[in-house]
């Protein structure tokens, strides 16, 4: 289950910091899975995370993410730095230009949510904290989840990308050399933080040498 635990947000006004909050927007699409790497990598990086959860976003968790005793799926890593919103509160600190957080990913973004972002329809605090971050030249990093893409969808995702927003598909790499889901996960989510400028090293890159505690190369 996902307890309400408020609005913790510290930030002051003006524009983004590079330390500002992320905000996290899950919506009802297959791959919450993503999310919730996304989110616990965040607070393990000391990160300050506004989550906001849809009802269908809810419901593909219950489906989707196998429970914690005790816990809820984003674990209890710096929870101090975690705010969770209601879906419908538009007046969560991410609803205004003036709260300075650095971008908004939605993880994962139903066509729904694509299609009412897309059109500038607001009717939920994640359509109005991604409209927020196109207008104010924030980063909105969409990965979508859905195969496969009728027309509508894909002028949906060219109209967001024309106005600013990373689209980023799903679609993880086997360079890698992948050998758990995790693996797969971690791919996804560590493109997720190189589109938010946040450095990481979850995976593997491509040309890059990684190297033991004793300098040898792995």
């Amino acid at each position: 289950m996902i307890h309400q635990e408020g609005n913790n947000y510290r930030g002051d006004l003006g524009g983004p910091r590079e330390n500002g909050p992320i905000v996290v927007g899950v919506t009802g699409a297959s791959g919450v899975i993503y999310a919730q790497k996304l989110v616990e990598t965040l607070l393990e990086m000391q990160r300050e995370v506004m989550l906001v959860v849809s009802a269908a976003g809810r419901r593909v968790i219950q489906e989707e993410l196998p429970p914690r005793a005790g816990e809820d799926p984003w674990g209890d890593t710096n929870r101090h730095l975690l705010s969770i919103h209601p879906e419908r509160d538009i007046g969560a600190p991410y609803c205004s230009g003036s709260c300075r957080f650095l971008g908004m990913v939605l993880i994962p973004a139903s066509m729904g949510t694509v299609g009412a972002v897309a059109n500038g329809v607001s009717t939920n605090g994640i359509h109005r904290g991604a409209e927020v971050a196109l207008k104010e030249r924030r980063r909105l990093v969409v990965v979508p989840r859905e195969t496969p893409l009728s027309t509508i969808h894909l002028e949906n995702l060219l109209a967001l990308a024309r106005a600013g927003a990373i689209i980023l598909p799903p679609s993880p790499g086997f360079y890698h050399g992948p050998t758990t889901m995790d693996d797969l996960v971690k791919f996804v989510v560590s493109r997720t933080l190189d589109a938010l400028g946040i450095d990481n090293d979850l995976v593997q890159r491509w040309g890059e040498t990684t190297l033991d505690e004793g300098g040898r190369t792995l």
